[in-house]
């Protein structure tokens, strides 16, 4: 078994479709009244060898709806703790392969949709778009966003919305819920899945403990690079951990602003199980299920698989300190400086991109210790590197609630600095990216958009 793709313009190939009908099932999205493109990230379509012309034709956008041989896949996951069997794409499809997952999500209902409509708010479509360039330009590996369409329809939620689809890429869709639910149907199509993600992602790797280890070592770098930025997923299901390492399914999610390590911001969080602060022992916990996924395909498999386990918290602990002298422009100054920020808790970004040699960190100044610190690590000669704009709660909100009006002029311009987050530029400086709103005003919510 192999993975080949073999890219072409609306191709409908589909190797995890062909080579597992028990986790993919044939659908079709639903037609909407009146699909229109409302934004489409050229520079990624070219890189899939997709024509944006195309994309916006009549043609393009029947392929981008689902309109065309697309797939709702199955998987199972532990959501905040608790087991479910069966779980699936409620309301996304695959849609093709074209060297990497092109995902749509919002098409209507399918075969796992539940008590679901199937359907996608604008406001979480845009949203999701708009972190994934923020991601992707910071350098965490992620999901991407390929484009999103306004479907005609309004969504109820909270609210009403207009409706949406929001087009994603991926280098898979495999999670650790896609093992969770092979596992349930034998350790023939476990084995099966893992000959296949050992060839689409790791084809260095040769049995399932090296699966898993590479899948240790993405998942401690991806949570080193969240804390090191700030970034909170916010529903850090195991259905929502990628096998290859990107950032996928982070609907609540939010970029925190004061420190504080029990910073949650998702509305259905309400326990703080997925916390800033809780997201490695989160993984690692993840990881287990993953594991117990792959046990029976391993002589001694509990013992080797708890073993390979554990490597996760040293390869987290490098990954962050490593990540966390590229922003300080300095080793070993980053335990004492979450030690002031744990008194202080300043605005985590602005305090980090604030940062010159020979002054006390913004939101220090009054912080016993800082002075003393700013000494030692101003002898460093430091060079830090930090991003300036980043999707602020409140400051996304308002672009988000001007372009569910009819208004992108906003959210535009707000892609345009998180597209280039590390370079300062007056004209974004009142769209309230590059600071926390006053700390007596920073309450926020987020939602999924399910």
């Amino acid at each position: 078994m192999g993975y080949h793709p073999t890219p072409t313009m609306g191709s409908t190939m589909n190797t995890f479709a062909e080579e597992f009908p028990e986790l993919a099932l044939p659908c079709t999205g639903e037609v909407f009244p009146d699909p229109q493109l409302l934004v489409l990230n050229e520079p990624l379509a070219a890189e899939l060898g997709l024509d944006p012309q195309w994309l916006r034709s009549t043609e393009g956008i029947a392929f981008l709806t689902g309109q065309n041989e697309s797939y709702a896949l199955g998987y199972a996951g532990h959501q905040f703790g608790q087991f479910n069997p069966r779980m699936g794409d409620g309301r996304a499809l695959l849609l093709c392969e074209n060297g990497r997952d092109i995902h749509a999500k919002g098409i209507g209902r399918t075969p796992f949709s539940r008590g679901g409509d199937g359907h996608y708010p604008l406001d979480a479509a845009l949203k999701e778009y708009a972190f994934a360039e923020s991601l992707h330009a910071l350098g965490i590996p992620t999901a991407r966003s390929l484009a999103v369409l306004t479907t005609g329809r309004t969504v109820q939620r909270r609210r009403l919305h207009p409706g949406a689809v929001g087009v994603r890429v991926a280098s898979s869709h495999i999670r650790i819920g896609t093992f969770q639910y092979a596992a349930l149907m034998g350790p023939q199509v476990t084995e099966r899945l893992v000959d296949y993600t050992l060839a689409r992602h790791f084809p260095e790797g040769a049995s399932p403990l090296d699966l898993f280890d590479a899948t240790v070592s993405r998942q401690a770098d991806l949570v080193a690079n969240w804390m090191r930025f700030g970034f909170i997923h916010g529903v850090m299901n195991t259905d929502n951990v990628a096998i290859s390492g990107e950032t996928i399914d982070f609907g609540p999610c939010a970029f925190m602003d004061y420190f504080a390590t029990d910073t949650v911001y998702s509305s259905i969080d309400a326990r703080g199980r997925y916390a800033y602060g809780q997201q490695p022992a989160v993984m690692m916990w993840n990881l287990a299920r993953l594991a117990e996924a792959l046990v029976p395909l391993v002589d001694g498999g509990v013992q080797k698989f708890t073993e390979h386990l554990y490597r996760f918290q040293p390869q987290y602990a490098a990954a962050w300190d490593d990540k966390m002298a590229l922003a300080l422009g300095a080793p070993d100054c980053a335990e004492q400086l979450l030690d002031l920020m744990q008194v202080a808790a300043p605005d985590y970004n602005a305090m980090l991109a604030g940062l010159a040699p020979g002054n006390i960190p913004p939101g220090l100044e009054e912080t016993p210790g800082a002075a003393e610190w700013t000494e030692r690590w101003s002898k460093h000669d430091p060079q830090p590197r930090n991003p300036i704009f980043l999707p602020r709660n409140h400051g996304m909100q308002a672009a988000l609630q001007q372009a569910e009006q009819g208004d992108m002029t906003r959210y535009l311009l707000a892609l345009e600095a998180l597209q280039n987050p590390f370079v300062w530029d007056a004209k974004y400086e009142k769209l309230g990216l590059h600071t926390a709103v006053p700390r007596a005003e920073a309450e926020f919510t987020t939602y999924c958009g399910t």
